[in-house]
């Protein structure tokens, strides 16, 4: 992002018996609810939804929604409660013996991994699309999902990284707001030599917090993992982007830090700045109870950080790579279609806003708006009350101005995940999973050359390949 967009950051997994799993399940169940909502004689069946915002506000608001749906439509949603990892487990079983839910609420690399396994109905998932008009959604979002022409599931709302930095320390410091990974590797450094961590991020080698670190630096270096079947990660780009990976780690006064560690440096005033989601919004502002603000200045002022934070959405507009997750609804094969399609396009209209609102910082629009009115849903997020108990007017815009709401699209805008929405979406799909760049980082941390670590990392990735076929 340039200088004129700076303004001054999971979901979490549930667990269930398989057997209790299944029992949420549709399928080609005959036993549905007849549709007797008002305006309609239609005969519809009740359907199943599996969503991976689990929290109990989380899940209460997605029932609401239903509820309303229902009324709508007299076709009722049952909704389960289901984390990413089980998703996966209970779709394949139940595909398996015919009995899928009707619509799953899942990440964009579950959509690249259910197609290629047949297990999604993408006829349904386009027509909603088309019916909703593409022209509405966030083309880089509907692009991730598109695979083999077809759009493989509808995208409903997503995060993406940002860098949270101190204009005050920066200002005192007489360091300008860096505008590419070299000069923010710079920028750390020098931040570092007053005392504080130039930059908070996860660097623990080989765990989730140095895997999802590395696959968010490392790209806005324009380094891609794997383009079109070769493997990529030993080029020029991705050895620069190693060194400066390895400068903004040791710009750490505190050691290695996992993803916790590094908010809490932020929130304590022992960091410059933040590698984060746009969950941190509400933790900023000191409205988590859970996470609070520690620093000296929050004692007093529990918003000094709010008011001293700036945040770079986008870091370099020459490689506007942002690390994200985009999250989309999916019909299985096998689901009730006509209904599915009914679901879908009321969540992503008529109760859109209100989905968003289930986790506002969390839950950004990937469809901006309607033909009428193109950024009707990006404006109403703006204001959509923030925290894990929110208050009527409290909103990102009241706290951050409404200008934040214009540099948070643009970084969704730039989400980007190596190799999603190409062919190479399962390859990268199984390195991440499998942490196979960052268990490299202890050699780099060690002194081994970047240029040989990232030899080492693409051997391993070559290999995974393999064992992929």
């Amino acid at each position: 992002m340039s200088i004129s967009r700076r303004s001054s950051a999971i979901t979490i997994a549930a667990t269930a018996a398989l057997a209790v799993l299944l029992a949420g399940c549709s399928g080609d169940s005959d036993d549905g609810g007849t549709g007797g909502g008002e305006g309609t004689d239609a005969e519809y069946n009740d359907i199943v939804f599996w969503t991976p915002q689990v929290t109990p506000s989380r899940l209460a608001a997605q029932e609401q929604i239903a509820a309303d749906f229902e009324a709508e439509t007299g076709i009722a949603v049952e909704v389960v409660p289901l984390g990413g990892a089980d998703q996966n487990q209970a779709l394949v079983t139940g595909a398996a013996s015919g009995d899928v839910p009707d619509v799953i609420l899942h990440g964009a690399d579950q959509t690249a991994a259910w197609v290629a396994q047949g297990l999604l109905d993408t006829e349904v998932t386009a027509a909603a699309v088309e019916t909703l008009d593409p022209s509405t959604f966030n083309e880089n979002a509907l692009n991730q999902v598109t695979l083999d022409g077809e759009v493989a599931s509808v995208p409903s709302d997503g995060w993406v990284h940002l860098i949270v930095y101190r204009q005050d320390l920066f200002d005192a410091a007489g360091i300008e707001v860096p505008t590419n990974l070299a000069e923010l590797a710079e920028a750390a450094t020098a931040l570092s030599e007053t005392g504080v961590t130039g930059i908070a991020l996860g660097t623990q080698s080989g765990t989730p917090s140095s895997t999802e670190a590395v696959n968010s630096i490392l790209p806005t270096n324009g380094c891609e993992l794997v383009v079109e079947g070769d493997v990529t990660i030993d080029s020029p780009e991705c050895v620069e982007g190693l060194e400066r990976f390895l400068e903004l780690r040791d710009s750490s006064v505190s050691g290695d830090l996992d993803v916790p560690a590094a908010q809490a440096a932020y929130l304590a005033g022992d960091a410059a700045m933040l590698l984060f989601s746009t969950h941190i919004f509400d933790e900023l502002a000191g409205l988590s109870p859970d996470v609070p603000v520690t620093c000296a200045e929050c004692v007093d002022n529990p918003m000094f950080l709010a008011e001293n934070s700036g945040f770079i959405t986008v870091l370099d507009e020459a490689n506007p790579n942002q690390y994200g997750t985009v999250l989309g609804y999916g019909v299985p094969v096998g689901a009730n279609a006509t209904e599915a399609q009914m679901f879908i396009e009321y969540v992503m209209s008529t109760g859109y806003v209100d989905t968003l609102a289930t986790a506002t910082e969390g839950r950004l629009p990937l469809r901006l708006g309607t033909p009428e009115n193109p950024s009707e849903f990006i404006d109403a997020w703006g204001g959509l009350p923030i925290g894990p108990a929110p208050e009527e007017g409290v909103s990102i815009a009241s706290i951050y101005g409404e200008e934040i709401v214009t540099d948070i699209n643009a970084g969704m805008e730039s989400v980007y995940r190596w190799g999603f929405g190409t062919e190479d979406a399962e390859l990268a799909g199984a390195a991440f999973t499998q942490g196979t760049l960052s268990s490299n980082l202890d050699a780099l941390y060690g002194g081994t050359p970047a240029a040989d670590v990232a030899a080492t990392m693409a051997e391993q990735v070559s290999a995974l390949q393999a064992e992929l076929g």
